[in-house]
């Protein structure tokens, strides 16, 4: 079985969706309600990729990223911030905290997929 995408994301109707368009394509979903419990799913799925949403219950995203990116078994790991912030900066911030890429919400679903394996092939030995 193909290791999974987590998804750290507080909103449930933002879950569904991706989880829909990624299980469309064949992919195993797991998600993270918090960014707690989403650093705990990381270090027990090793998953392929992270998408993190930043505006999070417990712990922002930017501090989420920085945690995983001390995990040795997570420093590769694509981490994509899917967020509804887009203000100039945002992105650099994101990056900054030691995230892979960047794609803002409201996702669109006839590309998301596309955009997400694309960061899956670079990441591909």
């Amino acid at each position: 079985m193909k290791k999974p995408i987590l998804m750290i994301e507080d909103n449930e109707q933002n879950r569904y969706l991706v989880e829909f368009l990624l299980h469309g394509r064949g992919y195993q979903v797991v998600a993270a309600p918090d960014g707690r419990r989403g650093i705990e799913l990381a270090e027990q799925v090793s998953p392929l990729l992270v998408l993190l949403d930043i505006q999070l219950p417990t712990m922002d995203g930017y501090a989420v990223a920085r945690a995983l990116r001390t995990k040795s078994s997570l420093k590769e790991t694509p981490i994509l911030a899917v967020t509804s912030y887009a203000m100039p900066g945002d992105r650099e911030r994101a990056l900054e905290a030691g995230c892979t890429g960047y794609i803002e919400k409201p996702i669109n679903p006839q590309t998301f997929v596309d955009e997400v394996e694309a960061y899956l092939k670079r990441s591909d030995p």
